[in-house]
């Protein structure tokens, strides 16, 4: 999933480069969602990875 938000990311600064404002501005808010969604997987996986390991 962080690999997809990546793409996004090079998605909007490429679409940036060239001009198209609303194309970049889309891709870069579906790179941000999907970073605080990989985001918030990974801490509820650490916790849970912790609990059974004790």
């Amino acid at each position: 999933m962080l690999s997809f938000a990546v793409i996004f990311v090079v998605i909007a600064i490429i679409s940036a480069l060239f001009g198209f404002g609303n194309l970049a501005g889309t891709a870069s808010n579906i790179a941000q969602l999907m970073f605080f969604v990989f985001l918030v997987l990974f801490l509820i996986s650490v916790i849970i990875g912790r609990r059974r390991t004790v």
